[in-house]
């Protein structure tokens, strides 16, 4: 498997379109961002009646988690 876009060396896009978002779908984001040491993550699913509200998905790396209470 690989991912679908690295934008600016920063954030992973993962898009779907797919009936809904399992957790398997997920823990692919969350894989991608530990493996590659990367803060963000997106989830799409064009699968939706609004992409805005539906079919995104956000997710901050544990590592990076912390790093503006520092």
């Amino acid at each position: 498997m690989r991912l679908d876009f690295l934008i600016e060396d920063v954030l992973i896009v993962e898009l779907k379109a797919i009936e809904s978002i399992l957790p398997v779908h997920e823990a692919q984001i969350l894989t991608y961002m530990k493996l590659l040491k990367k803060p963000e993550g997106l989830l799409l699913n064009f699968n939706v009646s609004n992409l805005f509200y539906e079919g995104q998905s956000t997710f901050v790396n544990e590592l990076y988690r912390n790093l503006d209470e520092e």
